[in-house]
Parts: structure tokens; sequence; C-alpha cells
């Protein structure tokens, strides 16, 4: 049997190359799949601890009201001829409704992570016309005036923190905890108020100071709602099914001002017994974060693959250029290195500025791969190389991470300018009559790095 010729064996030595790379990378997905296990754990590990606070303090709250209830009575005849009567409720909502409100943020730790909380100062005003029980089909002598009252949903009230009354007709009530019967929310407090079919008129007010985490939303329950809002939190999020009509958000926080009408919701001015549709309505605004560092993180190692390809490729290109040759397992410390930056960013990032964390775990990972470079490769022109390549693609990244609505653009941009490069430098290179070997030398004369 003929040996095989001299340009087999060049092929066949560059092809084996790429396919150990490609091989080494595929097991580099190994750590880097259990780097993002570590994220999510610690991620979750963080949302428990705003969870446990937020049960102690305060959850996202939802304030719904005021909303006039009055209990009627319903005669029914059963099948054997009795008259029986139950209690039934009808509930009306303010022609007006306006809410002005402070929200202070207030920054509370669990051990190592920050929470967002809030309190809030709020004045309720509202104004309530003649209640048309008559539009509901219910007979006058069956409404129970004595029995009426007013409730506010509140979600959690835990986060109440004076002990508020409200204001009906000039007239003031203690606030009780509890809706009677719930008819739009589980919680809330409410009072006992004076109506009767004659009164044209009905004013509410209340101060609500109100504690909670996350969002603070509100129900557009008036013919005419406006709510306004301030705050010194500098990153808003507008949520719900309205967004505001003004708003100014800067280095001093926010102002915002909604106005919504009745016709746009899908629930009327009055109703009678359960109405699950109220919640459809919610608007508000969340304490956002823009970008925390788990999800930072989370997103740089989305890059790791591509770091780990370039690099490997610019060693794979030294060998070919240089003629020398390196062996897998220093292949592969080099990718455990890169694996190394993402873990530094993950613990370091829990305790400081992700900006420092990020600087700190880049130059440990860019100096370790440089010095380990020169060593294996015995030239420190392709060290500093290395290092340059590495410095260029952790400078790209922290840009891209910035840029969220860009990111995917810059992306995107960025690989096609690498890609343009590695074809550009690899121009001129004859695949078939080259390989990292020197050909003619012989297996024990070959030279190998490290």
């Amino acid at each position: 049997m003929q040996n095989a010729g001299p340009m087999t064996k060049i092929t066949n030595s560059v092809m084996a190359k790429l396919l150990m790379i490609g091989i080494l990378v595929a097991v580099l997905l190994i750590p880097l799949g259990m780097i993002k296990g570590i994220i999510t754990e610690r991620s979750l590990r963080k949302q428990g601890a705003v969870d446990e606070v937020s049960r102690k303090w305060g959850a996202e709250q939802i304030i719904a009201g005021p909303i006039l209830s009055i209990p009627y009575k319903v005669h029914t005849r059963d099948e054997k001829g009795v008259d029986r009567v139950s209690i039934h409720h009808a509930h009306f909502l303010p022609e007006e409704l306006s809410i002005n409100g402070l929200v202070k943020p207030d920054i509370r730790y669990r051990g190592i992570y920050e929470i967002v909380l809030y309190g809030t100062e709020l004045q309720i005003n509202a104004g309530f016309g003649k209640v048309r029980f008559q539009e509901l089909g219910i007979d006058k002598s069956d409404m129970l005036w004595d029995r009426a009252f007013v409730s506010v949903g509140i979600p959690d009230l835990r986060g109440m923190k004076k002990n508020n009354m409200m204001t009906w007709n000039k007239v003031d009530y203690p606030l009780n905890s509890g809706i009677e019967n719930g008819a739009f929310m589980e919680s809330g407090v409410g009072a006992r108020v004076t109506v009767a079919d004659a009164q044209d008129q009905y004013t509410f007010s209340m101060n609500l100071n109100l504690n909670g985490s996350g969002q603070l939303n509100f129900l557009p329950l008036g013919k005419v709602t406006t709510v306004q809002l301030s705050s010194s939190w500098k990153s808003p999020s507008f949520t719900g099914a309205f967004l505001p009509d003004e708003r100014v958000v800067g280095e001093k926080g926010f102002d915002a001002k909604w106005k919504i009408l009745h016709l746009n919701r899908n629930y009327p001015q009055q109703w009678i017994g359960k109405n699950a549709r109220l919640a459809e309505s919610a608007f508000g605004v969340k304490m956002f974060y823009p970008v925390d560092e788990y999800q930072k993180s989370e997103r740089s190692v989305k890059y790791a693959i591509l770091f780990i390809v370039l690099t490997f490729i610019a060693f794979f290109l030294t060998e070919v250029i240089n003629r020398k040759r390196l062996h897998p397992i220093q292949y592969l410390l080099v990718g455990f290195a890169i694996c190394l930056f993402y873990v530094l960013l993950l613990s370091i990032s829990e305790h400081t500025h992700f900006w420092l964390a990020y600087l700190l775990s880049g130059l440990s990972s860019i100096l370790l791969v440089a010095f380990y470079s020169k060593s294996i490769l015995k030239s420190l022109p392709m060290a500093v190389t290395v290092a340059g390549l590495l410095t260029f693609l952790y400078g790209f990244l922290y840009v891209t991470l910035q840029m969220e609505d860009y990111a995917l653009l810059l992306g995107s941009i960025g690989l096609g300018v690498v890609l343009a490069l590695v074809m550009y430098l690899t121009r001129k290179i004859d695949w078939y009559a080259f390989s990292p070997a020197r050909s003619g030398d012989k297996s024990g004369e070959e030279e190998t790095a490290g």
C-alpha cells in the first residue's frame, strides 16, 4: 500500500486541528452551562430575599376605590311557595376621582441583596352623584340605606402605616379593616356612611399612607379619573392599561399625570354583585431597575462562545502562520481562563458596582491568557496581540450590555466586523499547501509550544 501523498497529509492535519478545536468548544459548553445555572440560582435567591422583605413591609399595591355599596333585598319564592328574602349589594362608582401622591423609594438590604421598597402619601378625593338604583331594576322600598358603606380596596393591609380616617360629606369616619362583601377585592378598608334617596351629591376624601414594593397601581373608577404622582426614583416604568398623558423623568426623579375617562374601560358606573373586570384597567408605576447584575451577567454569558471561538481562531492562525504547534490541553486551559471571567464577574458584582466588577474580572482574564500565551507561543508580539483581541472583545461586550435597546444591532454589526477581519487576515493562506507542522519535518523534529 502506498503512503498517502503530501497534499493528503497536509489537508488531514489542518482539518484534524479544526475538528479538535470544535470538540474543545463543545466541551467548554459544560462549564458555561454550569455558570448559567449559578447565575439563575443566585438570581432566585435574590428574588426570595425580595419576597421575604416585601411580605413584612408591603407587597405590590393596587388602590381600588372609593366604591359606594348599598345592600338591598331580593324577594324570591321557593318550590314550596314560601317567600324568602336575601341580601344583595349594588355598587356605585364616583363621578370624579382625583389622586395626588408622593412616592418615596426606600432601599433596604437583606444580606448582600438590595431591595427597592416605597412609601406613599396619597390624597384621594372623589365626588358621587345621586344613587340611581332604578337603573339596576331595584325597587326603592328594598334599598337598605342605613347599611350603606364605602370601601377602598388595598391588596396588602400590612402596608397601612397610619390609623387613617375618611371624610364623607364633611363628616369623619374611622376606617375598618376588610370589605364587607368582597365584590371587587379580597381585602381593603371601609366605613359605614350616611346615604339617602333624596341626596344628590356626596363628597369623599382620604389621606392614605401606604407602604409597598415593586409596583403601585390604581383603578380608574371615576367617570373622570385623574392621578398625579411624584417621586425621586430615577428609573420608573409606567405599566398597566394606560400610560401617563404627561410625564417628566430626570435625575431628580419623575412626575407623571394620567387622565382617564369611563369610556376608556370595560365596565359601567354601577353594577350588582361581583365584577371581575375591574383589575383589567389597572395602571401605575413600577420601581424599575433597568438591568440588575444578574441580568447583565446572564447576557454576558451568551457571548462566551463567541469569545472562546475567536480566541481559539487567534491561536490557530498563530499555529498556521508561525508554524507553532499547540496541544489541545493548552487550548482547553485558555478556554477555562475565559470561563473564569464570568464566574469572577458574577461573584464580584454582588458586592460592588457592575462596572468595577467587569473591569477587575476582565483584567484578570486578559492578564492570565496573555501571560500564558507568552509562555506557550514564545512570542511577546503574539501575546500582546491576544491581549489586545480580548481587550477589544471585553470592551465591545461591555458597551453592548449598556445599550439595552440596540444590543442586538450592535452585536450583529460586531460579529460581521470580526468575521470580515478574519477573512481578510486569512485571504492569502493556501490551506491545501500549508500545515501547522513543517512539511518535510519528521514527527520527532516538530516544534511544540510549551
